[in-house]
């Protein structure tokens, strides 16, 4: 049994919820390792799968839909970004209040413990500076208290593409976006940490454990802890599968695909250009194995690529499904 991660690498319950529930009924799904482009097979059948965790901004689509995934025998969780960065970073995202507001729908519907938080990344920059996140935090834990216990968080990581990206934001808008030193993250730590813990809010540190401490917990957001919560009665085999430095999480398989969530984050590491994911998203076929396919697989069988088995003759592609944009 496997858990399924929906996704690090794209926001499926936001834009692709009718493409996992078909492949939900279909039983299976394909995906493409990134890197080498090789074709695996993933079986979504409820015996298979130990848990999934959804990973969004905007759980909204997938909500009307509980009840069908439950009934068929399915385990989940989510983690739920809200951070409110201004227009500037986060170009496209729900509205702030819309996000609570659905975030309190999601724990009253499941529970406080399967819907984690994330304040994630933390960006510093002079309109966005340790006083802007105290004051958003201290907002944000009030309107959550109650209905989640932890929080999970990290610092912007300055990556090739994030780099580039908040580069041209600094161009056109200005803003200058700070490294802090270890000291000045630990010093804004604490203070979260005092504004989060009386309310009922743990903090947890997502690949950074130099700040563990302080009331401070390690991350693991592929967590044991929540799938032994979900599957007591489950004998847990499950290996340690960091996917970075200092990553606490346990083995999962990734179904999305990178440069493909719309969200518009400019220090997102999975999304290089929003444009490229609109017209990633323009390609998507609601009826298709996989969630995105490259030009050279279009029109191909990947029953037929898995596990490096040879080609069979092309098939007719399925007419091209233009996805609607989250607020139409």
């Amino acid at each position: 049994m496997k858990i399924i991660s929906a996704s690090r690498r794209t926001d499926i319950p936001g834009f692709y919820s009718k493409w996992f529930l078909n492949r939900i009924q279909a039983g299976f799904c394909h995906w493409l390792n990134p890197i080498s482009s090789k074709v695996y097979r993933v079986s979504l059948l409820p015996e298979d799968c130990l848990a999934i965790a959804f990973w969004t901004r905007n759980p909204k689509p997938l909500l009307p839909h509980l009840d069908f995934l439950e009934q068929q025998g399915y385990y989940f969780y989510f983690h739920f970004t809200i951070i409110g960065y201004p227009k500037a970073i986060e170009s496209h995202n729900p509205p702030i209040e819309v996000s609570i507001e659905t975030f309190q729908k999601l724990s009253r519907r499941l529970s406080p413990d399967l819907v984690q938080w994330r304040y994630d990344p933390i960006v510093l920059s002079d309109v966005t500076p340790a006083s802007y996140h105290l004051e958003r935090f201290d907002l944000l834990t009030r309107q959550l208290e109650g209905y989640t216990r932890r929080c999970y968080f990290s610092f912007v990581d300055f990556y090739g593409k994030t780099e580039r990206n908040l580069g041209k934001v600094s161009q056109t808008h200005g803003i200058k976006f700070q490294r802090p030193s270890l000291e000045e993250k630990s010093r804004l730590l604490q203070q979260l940490h005092d504004i989060a813990e009386p309310r009922g809010i743990k903090l947890y540190s997502c690949c950074e454990d130099a700040l563990l401490g302080m009331g401070v917990e390690k991350a693991h957001c592929i967590d044991m802890d929540i799938i032994k919560m979900l599957r007591s009665d489950s004998d847990l085999g499950l290996k340690a599968a960091p996917t970075r430095q200092d990553c606490g999480c346990v083995e999962a398989v990734d179904i999305g695909a990178y440069e493909t969530c719309m969200f518009g984050c400019t220090y997102c590491y999975a999304t290089n250009r929003r444009d490229t994911a609109l017209k990633r998203s323009q390609d998507h076929d609601l009826e298709d194995t996989v969630l995105w396919r490259p030009q050279t697989l279009r029109g191909v069988d990947l029953a037929t690529k898995e596990g490096g088995k040879k080609q069979k003759k092309p098939v007719t592609p399925s007419p091209v499904f233009i996805q609607p944009t989250l607020f139409d």
